[in-house]
């Protein structure tokens, strides 16, 4: 772990002695990517974008980078094919309720990106569609 920058040290100075420090020990040889080109951008690339690139590269899924709304918006869109993966009705109705309640804590949340146009589903109505999508036993 690092050590605490020490009272009195400027901060850029107490940096650039853990950088030439880890410089000399050799931990920046051999990196990932060393001696090659940043990739070309267009001008109109943002930090935002980057970023998202970023996640996309290494496999992970860009919906956390979403605002709330659109977020819930990709996941009642994805739900059918999520329920489809359970085995279980008790754990249907735990994800329902949890969407459930994000949803209505969403509506009650300020305006400050795009609105959630989504009403809270009708848990009954999701664990008997998710029942008659189960494969029949005969």
């Amino acid at each position: 772990m690092t050590e605490r920058k020490p009272t009195g040290v400027s901060f850029e100075s107490w940096v650039d002695r853990q950088v030439s420090a880890a410089q000399a020990k050799g931990e920046f040889d051999d990196l990932p990517g060393a001696g090659k080109p940043l990739p070309k951008t267009d001008g109109k690339d943002t930090a935002l974008a980057w970023v998202v690139n970023k996640v996309r590269a290494e496999g992970h899924d860009v919906s956390a980078l979403l605002p709330p709304s659109l977020a819930i918006a990709k996941e009642l869109e994805d739900l059918p094919d999520t329920l489809a993966r359970v085995r279980r009705e008790a754990r249907v109705r735990e994800i329902v309720e949890d969407l459930n309640e994000r949803i209505r804590a969403e509506h009650r949340r300020p305006a400050g990106g795009p609105v959630l146009r989504a009403r809270p589903l009708d848990v009954e109505e999701t664990v008997a569609s998710w029942r008659e999508s189960l494969p029949s036993d005969s």
